[in-house]
């Protein structure tokens, strides 16, 4: 039996990819320097993981900014668009690969950053490949051999860690008619065997390729793919051990195509789908191994050993001992580094603490895990494993966790609470009478830059370094400087601009019971953006007001309209670390009659439009496509639900980004917001088609900038966007604003791109009129 990890979290146990990156990008920090933050961050979690105890320890599991964007420029999938770049002997790799993930606007060159989207039902973002038809393929990067030649420096040989050939070419995207991605096995199939040439000559032993599709619905092209590029591998490199590792849901229809490729392992994921583990024992040949995903990846609880070891047990008695391998069921990348960081009860209070485990606990899990199947226990190891029980029985039993008030009343939900008074027509009229809003409204999603002086008058606060009249007024200064800009440039909409907010979940969390929070529990969302998602320990529900204060404030400086602005239910549920001995759905109802309280509270105080941003509610689709009625059944009523308890003349707004809307337009319909603004820049209006051909019945602002890259696009460009808005939506249902909250970027870019943004409304106001 051996263990085994699919891959670590590279952030940095504080955070020190995220500052070395940011400061790179400003220029205060050199690629040497930058270079040797990763360098150093690889070598300490390759030898933590040696140190504890782990036999197969990952390797190309690092990344910069992502690791699908990493493939692409180790194949040279470069769009030609960076050509200049590429060619320019002053650029190094990395500040192409940097332009590729952000844009690039200096030197005379103005050019847009890649796609980027959800990595499967995570908050992972990935930068999505770009193919065509005919190309060409290379071998451009060495990362991959790089980092496993570096690891061996150390005395380990690691396990490498591939995305699958095949899941690559279905994570991209055609850039032009005519053609199938999968059309580019061929292509890119020698690329691969480059790869493994090298790995293999420089001592690789086990290659781990990730292949997430097999545990999806794929057609008979693809599956025919997978043996075609397997059959490949296997000829080439017979004396390479190599693992498929498929991961978030359970290999289903899959089963026997994966099970019969020439492989030597197979990672299945038995905490997302634990029923498949009898099916594939069964169906495994003699010369396949069974990796056994048992330690959550994507969650902080400790596992539940009893039940894991009677996984193995079961396995054993199939296949035997030799032929198992025992791992965390994905990439610990969606878990915080280390709970031993976490120092402060008063953040997070022991009782809780000892309920939970991040991606240095689970390792220590895993050989567990190992160590109580095999009998080869060490004094150590029965402390923990007696913990372990000792913790499950607490968290069962602990008086932290139920409130039957909470219970009472999510049981007497009726159908009539998820609907509003009247339907959308009839609610225009009424908002119009009401607003008075001109044609191409505009507004933002929420957040104004947070700059440097604001968090560290939130830190000054928080250390007792300022009082909270003096943190109150500094915020009050703030965002009256907010209102006014917005109302010096002339958005119709305004925001207060969320100074007192350090995140979009986190904020709400901290004022719901039923919350808890880290100091150091952070995991990175895409790049340099890092979130600190709450742990959701007990029954939710909001004991005061959450918003009102600071949008009552707002609205009380301008006579314009300023929006109130939420986290909505789904997003709040998916963003967090999700208690789970509930359904979800019975946990998402309790936020969702908290945010409702907010709705109401915010309409009494006179905010006359509101926002419940939903983010994630295509993120938390399922996989597989019969299972995806009975989730946005319960995801979209509890949207309704939240927003449903307001008068037709209250506006509600949602905000949706880097999500694909095609497959369940409608029922992002069903959710009946009265605007919802989506991502659509990127993709330079692509995700508008599926809005059109629906002919969607309400109104939206499609996002005219790409907030997530630092270039400032012109007003040119804009209008040529809302001009494609405009030949498939009509004029009166739109309005225009950017992609997505503006937190993260700087004011000057921000100013700069608003400005244009207003202005080129105001243009097509002029000639619509």
């Amino acid at each position: 039996m051996k263990t085994h990890n699919l891959g670590y979290p590279r952030i940095g146990s504080n955070r020190e990819l995220k500052k070395a990156c940011e400061n790179y990008w400003s220029g205060n920090l050199s690629v040497e320097e930058l270079i040797s933050t990763g360098r150093n961050i690889s070598e300490h979690n390759w030898k933590q993981q040696r140190d504890a105890g782990i036999e197969l320890i990952p390797s190309n599991d690092f990344s910069y900014y992502d690791q699908i964007l990493d493939m692409s420029l180790t194949v040279g999938a470069i769009p030609k668009r960076y050509n200049e770049i590429a060619v320019n002997k002053s650029n190094n790799e990395l500040d192409l690969y940097f332009a590729m993930a952000r844009g690039y606007q200096k030197n005379g060159l103005d050019i847009t950053a890649m796609e980027m989207t959800k990595w499967f039902d995570t908050n992972y973002h990935y930068i999505v490949p770009e193919f065509y038809k005919n190309q060409e393929f290379k071998l451009f990067s060495n990362k991959i051999s790089n980092e496993f030649a570096g690891a061996k420096q150390l005395g380990i040989t690691t396990k490498p860690v591939i995305i699958g050939l095949v899941s690559y070419l279905l994570l991209g995207k055609e850039k032009e008619e005519g053609f199938d991605k999968l059309d580019l096995v061929k292509n890119l199939l020698p690329v691969y065997i480059d790869i493994l040439k090298g790995l293999k000559d420089q001592g690789a032993e086990w290659i781990q390729f990730d292949e997430p599709f097999l545990a999806l619905d794929i057609n008979q092209k693809a599956k025919e793919a997978y043996v075609q590029v397997y059959t490949a591998l296997r000829k080439e490199f017979p004396q390479l051990k190599i693992m498929i590792a498929t991961y978030f849901e359970g290999l289903k229809d899959n089963l026997n195509l994966a099970t019969a490729l020439p492989v030597c392992a197979l990672h299945i994921d038995l905490v997302r789908c634990p029923e498949q583990l009898d099916e594939v024992l069964d169906a495994v040949p003699d010369t396949l191994s069974i990796s056994l995903g048992l330690i959550d990846g994507r969650n902080i609880w400790k596992n539940d050993l009893e039940q894991s070891l009677e996984f193995i047990k079961r396995a054993v008695g199939k296949i035997g001992t030799d032929r198992i391998l025992v791992a965390p069921s994905c990439s610990l990348l969606h878990s915080p580094c280390d709970l031993d960081l976490e120092t402060n009860d008063k953040t997070l209070s022991p009782e809780i603490k000892q309920w939970l485990a991040f991606a240095k606990q689970k390792i220590s899990e895993v050989l567990l895990l190992k160590a109580s199947a095999t009998g080869v226990l060490n004094a150590d190891d029965v402390i923990q494993l007696e913990e372990n029980k000792t913790a499950a029985q607490s968290r069962k039993t602990s008086a932290l966790i139920h409130n039957e008030q909470v219970k009472q009343r999510v049981n007497a939900i009726t159908k009539q609470d998820a609907e509003r008074e009247n339907p959308f027509p009839v609610r225009k009229i009424a908002q119009q009478t009401v607003l008075g809003l001109p044609l191409f409204p505009t507004t933002t999603i929420g957040s104004f830059p947070q700059t440097a002086e604001v968090r560290s008058w939130r830190a000054k606060f928080k250390k007792g370094d300022i009082t909270a009249v003096e943190y109150d007024t500094l915020l009050k200064e703030e965002t009256e400087k907010a209102i006014r800009w917005q109302e010096e440039i002339g958005i119709d909409v305004l925001v207060h601009g969320e100074f007192e907010r350090n995140d979009m979940v986190e904020y709400f969390g901290e004022q719901l019971d039923g919350f808890s929070f880290t100091k150091n529990g952070w995991v990175q969302s895409y790049g340099s953006r890092c979130v600190k998602p709450p742990i959701i320990y007990g029954d939710v529900y909001r004991p005061t007001p959450m918003t009102v204060y600071w949008s009552a404030y707002a609205q009380s400086l301008t006579t314009s309209l300023v929006k109130g602005m939420l986290t909505g239910p789904v997003t709040v549920l998916q963003w967090s670390f999700v208690r789970n001995d509930q359904p979800r759905s019975v946990t998402c109802n309790q936020i969702a009659l908290a945010i409702r309280d907010e709705v109401t509270d915010l309409e009494k105080a006179g905010i006359k439009i509101i926002q419940i941003d939903e983010p994630a509610i295509r993120e938390g689709l399922p996989l597989r496509n019969t299972d995806w009625q009975d989730y946005l059944k319960w995801a979209i009523n509890a949207f309704k639900i939240s927003s449903s308890g307001v008068k037709d003349q209250t506006q509600i707004h949602t905000h949706m980004c880097y999500s694909e809307f095609n497959d369940i337009i409608q029922n992002i319909a069903d959710m009946d917001a009265d605007v919802i603004t989506i991502e659509c820049s990127r993709s330079q209006m692509e995700l508008l088609d599926a809005f059109a051909n629906f002919n969607y019945p309400n109104e939206i602002g499609p996002g005219v900038y790409d907030i997530h890259s630092p270039r400032v696009p012109s007003k040119e460009e804009m209008i040529q966007l809302l001009e494609k808005a405009k030949s498939v939506i009509p004029a009166e249902q739109l309005w225009v604003n950017p992609d997505c909250g503006l937190k993260t970027r700087h004011w000057d870019e921000t100013k700069k791109a608003l400005i244009a943004m207003v202005e080129a409304a105001r243009e097509l106001q002029n000639v619509c009129v």
